[in-house]
């Protein structure tokens, strides 16, 4: 078993999964000469005081300090940490890749994952991974109170390779540092930097979080209803209710992080402290965690007290201490941490003051490689992506070069397969949003399905009606990360579907449509009022239909919403996409009853949805030029 959760934790949740491309060599190859590789001290670091239990962990890290960096000619220095069930070992490729460009770097496996420690995971709390950084940080700036232990000659280690600052800010102890990575290696760094500001210490200098959340009560529990003035674009994706439970990526989440508890025991033998695992540890969770599994395994839906509680461990809840400059890399093919989390942090960071871009690039959880020339973190200056991260350090960390530019670059999938070029594939802007809003309104119904028009007087009255069947599916879109081939489907009855005529030209939609809709639902009304078990559930998603009926679903991605009224109308914010559909290709918005990867509706809710006058029925779109 363990080998087989090593080969999927390392292919399929981690930013170890990517694969970095160099360019082929030739038969007259020129490439110079790779600098030799950066041979790292295994180093074993206390970090003690951790959360109110006042944890003391032991900290399982690599030390990579390149060629000519030392104590007279100190470099600056990246931190850097695992995504979800990974190691240490997986920040090697940046490591070796920034270390020629000068950079000394601490890779270190997370709280919880497998590094011979038994502190569970605490999901990148400020109170103790948060904290955790803090001290890793200052270990980079020298400070001999962190306990550091060469594991080969058992010998202390106290860093004096980096750039201090201490003279210039008033900070003891503080390194010229950044932290970069992905998933959960992203979070960490919004934690850390949290921490680091609320002690007045600022020693995090710049961050590079990849495909991480803004709230994880979202990522698992999305309300797409629900969001603070409608719109992610207002800096939160933070419901005031409970969602609708994302079984499949937190289930495997819960996998992982037990059989990462279960290979750091020093003997699974051990009948205690397997026992130990699973009750007081909690499945190598904090307790929490497994409250929030029981409660949706019994009534469907998360407790308000686990909301809060995903919520905490999440920016959403503290980014007003986030003051160092971030450049934010969210992935399009994710339907784990959906570019909407992305936007939030961004629009909140941005509105407070804080340095911050946004990149949409091509990959992400459901989709972990970066197409060639994207992101190579073995060779960062040959990528566009790593070009990016270069100068983003290299001006805040190093102190070289220019104040980067504030931007919003997405990548565009069709102008790829058009010039085969990933500088001409992405689109740069200032800031995000970009383009404009169309709207479009629902019209007619019936068995076949409605139309989208653009002028409201050509709007036709029609009834249009669909139902739950059953808490899980039958709708599919997807099987977490496991399946993003299958087909879309939505048996009859189950979905109701609204779509444009034929488009006589191509049309870009980059960002989040918004569907306003007045629905009907006479057996949800008399039980909305008991609870989150007595609302409407309902997904929406936008289609892409060609000539032929083929129907592309964007990135697999979904919104799913538990109504709080379902007698008033509702806006859902729909997934933020960058899809052209294509001239002769029809865009449809869809309401579904059901999806297989999410724990729906107990009892079946037939709902109803009427055109015509008097009815707010609109898909706002927004279309870039």
């Amino acid at each position: 078993m363990r080998r087989a959760m090593t080969v999927l934790v390392t292919a399929l949740m981690t930013t170890g999964g990517m694969v970095a491309l160099a360019p082929p060599a030739s038969a007259t190859d020129t490439t110079p000469t790779p600098a030799p590789e950066i041979v790292p001290r295994d180093l074993t670091i206390t970090v003690t005081g951790l959360g109110p239990e006042d944890r003391t962990c032991q900290i399982d890290a690599d030390l990579y300090v390149p060629d000519g960096v030392t104590a007279r000619k100190p470099g600056p220095a990246l931190l850097a940490t695992n995504g979800f069930g990974g190691t240490k070992a997986d920040q090697a490729d940046f490591a070796q890749g920034f270390g020629e460009h000068g950079y000394v770097m601490l890779s270190y496996t997370g709280l919880g994952f497998v590094d011979g420690d038994l502190c569970p995971i605490t999901l990148d709390d400020r109170e103790h991974d948060g904290e955790a950084a803090s001290q890793l940080i200052r270990f980079l700036g020298g400070d001999p109170s962190i306990v550091a232990v060469d594991d080969a000659t058992g010998e202390r280690v106290q860093v004096d390779q980096v750039i201090r600052q201490d003279r210039r800010t008033k900070v003891a102890h503080d390194p010229a540092v950044g932290m970069v990575g992905g998933s959960y290696g992203g979070q960490i760094q919004f934690a850390a930097a949290a921490v680091e500001h609320a002690a007045g210490t600022d020693r995090l200098d710049a961050i590079v979080p990849m495909i991480t959340w803004n709230d994880l009560s979202y990522s698992l529990n999305p309300d797409n209803s629900g969001f603070p003035g409608g719109s992610s674009l207002n800096g939160s994706v933070s419901s005031p209710d409970t969602g609708v439970f994302k079984y499949q990526w937190s289930l495997l989440f819960t996998a992982l992080g037990l059989v990462s508890g279960l290979q750091d025991l020093p003997a699974l033998g051990n009948p205690e402290q397997v026992r130990n695992l699973a009750t007081a540890n909690c499945l190598n969770f904090d307790a929490p965690v497994c409250t929030a599994l029981a409660e949706v395994a019994g009534t469907g839906y998360a407790s308000a007290g686990s909301v809060d509680f995903l919520r905490s461990n999440s920016v959403a809840s503290y980014v007003s201490d986030v003051r160092t400059p971030t450049l934010i890399a969210q992935g399009q093919a994710d339907t784990l941490f959906n570019l909407q989390e992305s936007v939030a942090t961004y629009s909140a960071l941005k509105q407070q003051g804080t340095p911050v871009s946004l990149v949409w690039h091509s990959w992400g959880h459901s989709g972990l490689d970066p197409l060639p020339g994207e992101l190579d973190r073995r060779n960062p200056e040959n990528s566009y992506q790593g070009r990016q991260v270069l100068a983003w350090f290299d001006h805040y960390v190093r102190g070289r070069g220019p104040a980067p530019e504030p931007v919003f670059d997405y990548y565009r999938d069709w102008v790829m397969e058009e010039t085969g070029d990933i500088e001409q594939a992405y689109a740069s802007a200032p800031s995000y949003p970009v383009g404009t809003e169309r709207t479009l309104h629902l019209s007619g119904g019936g068995l076949l399905g409605g139309s989208l028009v653009e002028d409201p007087a050509r709007v036709v009255p029609g009834l249009n009606s669909f139902s739950s069947v059953a808490p899980i599916g039958p709708n599919y879109t997807e099987t977490a990360f496991l399946d993003q081939a299958g087909p879309v489907t939505d048996p009859p009855g189950t979905a109701i579907r609204f779509s444009t005529p034929p488009l006589g030209e191509p049309l870009d939609v980059v960002g989040s449509p918004r569907l306003t809709v007045q629905l009907d639902a006479p057996t949800v009304v008399p039980t909305q009022g008991i609870g989150p078990g007595g609302r409407l559930t309902v997904f929406a998603k936008v289609y892409d239909v060609g000539p032929d009926g083929a129907v592309e679903l964007p990135h697999r991605l979904i919104s799913p919403a538990r109504i709080t009224d379902v007698t008033k109308p509702v806006t859902i914010e729909l997934p933020a996409i960058v899809h052209r559909f294509e001239a002769g290709h029809r865009l449809a918005v869809v309401l579904a009853g059901g999806d297989l990867a999410y724990r729906g509706a107990t009892l079946p809710q037939p709902v109803s949805l009427t055109t015509g006058q008097g009815r707010t029925q609109q898909l706002t779109v927004p279309v870039a030029y």
